[in-house]
């Protein structure tokens, strides 16, 4: 590979990098390649980019966006790895997951996952990414634990209201 393709490796991974907040770098070593196929398309059905790239140039390409920021995911950047790029932060983990039950096998592996800033390195990490929260959906739960309490007066309200009415029949039922 020469120096002028590594360099259009780099600013594509940069781009991606940048127009993603979550990404997850996976090992593939150990899939075959029918395997990787239908994994990319799986990916592709499901709106996630799979890119593979050398560990190096990965590398450059966060350390040249922000070091800092990235510095956590540098020490998964071994062997083979395979990125996969998303929009939904739990979707690569549920494509993995996913995968890893109709082969029978633990493999792709998670080595890591960065999620608006956050890292969770290692492979034990992948069932908490799978059961993570959309930003929508905990604003969805906290205007429901919100609305809860004003529902409940409401219907406490109303509940009186029938409570007072059947109080009125029964006296004049008597009467």
């Amino acid at each position: 590979m020469t120096k002028e393709q590594k360099n259009e490796v780099i600013e594509a991974l940069k781009e991606k990098f940048s127009q993603y907040n979550n990404f997850y770098v996976t090992n593939t070593e150990s899939l075959s390649v029918d395997q990787v196929g239908k994994l990319r398309r799986i990916c592709f059905n499901k709106q996630v980019e799979m890119k593979v790239a050398k560990n190096t140039l990965i590398k450059k390409a966060l350390e040249s966006l922000d070091n800092q920021r990235y510095s956590g995911v540098y020490e998964s950047l071994n062997g083979v790895t395979a990125l996969l790029f998303s929009e939904n932060p739990k979707e690569p983990a549920i494509i993995i997951s996913d995968f890893r039950k109709g082969s029978k096998r633990d493999i792709p592996t998670l080595k890591a996952a960065f999620i608006d800033g956050d890292v969770f390195a290692g492979d034990n990490q992948l069932e908490a990414l799978t059961t993570l929260k959309s930003k929508n959906d905990l604003i969805g739960e906290i205007i429901g634990l919100l609305q809860s309490p004003a529902k409940n007066v409401i219907s406490g309200l109303n509940a009186g209201n029938k409570l007072a009415g059947l109080i009125k029949a029964l006296e004049e039922r008597n009467a």
